[in-house]
């Protein structure tokens, strides 16, 4: 994803340079600060998102405010008309998001809930408008339960024992979590997230039969959750 990310903003930045080479030699006469210009700023960070993000909730309806704004600069639409309807447009899409996340994960999501259903010791762990640093150093882990509210959490699994799957069911709400997993174990990600993402860093999938697989259940609203 990191790949496909650094490809798209190499393409904007260079046909960007190829413009304003262009215009400085009098070959073209492209004017980039047309009418609405600024509303790119939100329009093709959006555009790149929904191939790097695996939740797209948030850069769906950056990219539907990005255009409607855009159309309203250059006199297609009505300013007064898309303040109205910004906000219930905005409510409908998370409305669906959460309708429809489920169906798009269905494997994940089974998986989850019988994990969750058998779970047994689960950790709970919160951070409001507070940190807390927590470390498993060769203590088997059980799975476990993180909010962040305004706050920070670190779980570092590095040195765990961990002799079955496991469930981290997350919320980062204004917040941010960090979760650092052992190398050898699978990481699998189901994720609503409104304006705010998860970074999976941890990319390379061990086909060894025996690997165990910790799945991460969030919810992320202006936060962002962090794999390593």
């Amino acid at each position: 994803m990191n790949t496909m990310k650094n490809m798209l903003w190499g393409i904007v930045l260079i046909i960007l340079g190829l413009i304003l080479g262009l215009n400085a030699l009098d070959i073209t006469n492209i004017d980039i600060f047309f009418d609405g210009w600024w509303t790119l700023i939100i329009i093709i960070p959006c555009f790149i998102g929904l191939f790097k993000d695996k939740d797209k909730t948030g850069n769906v309806i950056g990219l539907i405010l990005g255009f409607a704004l855009l159309f309203c600069s250059l006199g297609l639409l009505d300013f007064e008309v898309i303040w109205k309807l910004a906000f219930p447009v905005i409510l409908i899409i998370i409305g669906l998001s959460f309708v429809f996340k489920d169906s798009f994960n269905k494997k994940i999501t089974d998986e989850i809930n019988k994990i969750n259903k058998k779970s047994v010791g689960e950790n709970e762990y919160c951070a409001t408008f507070s940190s807390q640093n927590v470390n498993f150093n060769k203590e088997e882990f059980k799975g476990a339960t993180i909010n962040s509210i305004f706050g920070g959490v670190k779980l570092d699994l590095r040195k765990a024992i961990i002799k079955n799957s496991q469930v981290i069911n997350c919320s980062a709400i204004f917040g941010g979590i960090d979760i650092y997993v052992p190398e050898n174990v699978n990481v699998k990600i189901k994720s609503n997230c409104i304006f705010g993402g998860i970074s999976n860093k941890k990319q390379e999938f061990l086909e060894e039969k025996d690997v165990k697989t910790i799945y991460i259940n969030a919810t992320v609203m202006f936060g962002g959750v962090d794999i390593k």
